[in-house]
């Protein structure tokens, strides 16, 4: 599972790259692509939030248990996972109006996508620095059979092996730029 986190936590770190290259497009009063950054934010909010970051709110539940002296660090990055699903939720709809042409301040979404992308690299790094290496030493394989149990592992729409018809162009992207 820490394995699994750490490869997820570089693929989210990756499409937010994406994401800030796209924004800084726009700060130059360029023309971004709309589509793309919608399917990034779509994605992270769809699987990050549904699949990765339930799947860490247990293990971090349990890590507590055994170190309690954590709790204040699991507290708030639980909290971010609120955070970022909200701004996650404001980010797609400011993406959305633009992309309907509705008149809307440029400001308002360079504000969001700056918020969404400051708030989830502070939380990654705040996960990779403070938690993952304590769930690594505490966490035996009885807790990560019971937390993959409370939230089983779903296809990965983007990075799997069967990427979705919706992430298939941002695939390609992503694999373009490795390359």
């Amino acid at each position: 599972m820490i394995k699994l986190w750490q490869t997820e936590h570089a693929h989210f770190g990756r499409l937010l790259g994406l994401l800030e290259r796209e924004l800084a497009t726009y700060h130059e009063g360029g023309e971004p692509n709309y589509d793309l950054m919608s399917d990034v934010v779509y994605y992270l909010k769809h699987y990050g939030d549904r699949f990765h970051h339930p799947r860490e709110d247990v293990a971090f539940a349990r890590v507590v248990e055994r170190d309690p002296a954590l709790s204040g660090r699991v507290r708030r990055l639980t909290q971010e996972h609120r955070v970022i699903d909200a701004h996650g939720n404001e980010l797609l709809e400011r993406l959305s109006q633009v992309m309907d042409d509705t008149m809307a301040p440029r400001d308002r979404l360079e504000s969001a996508v700056a918020t969404y992308l400051v708030y989830y690299r502070h939380h990654l790094l705040a996960e990779e620095r403070d938690i993952v290496p304590r769930a690594e030493a505490l966490l035996d394989d009885s807790d990560w059979e019971a937390i993959a149990r409370t939230v089983p592992q779903a296809p990965d729409p983007l990075f799997g092996d069967d990427p979705a018809e919706r992430f298939r162009e941002l695939r390609r992207k992503i694999i373009r730029e490795a390359g």
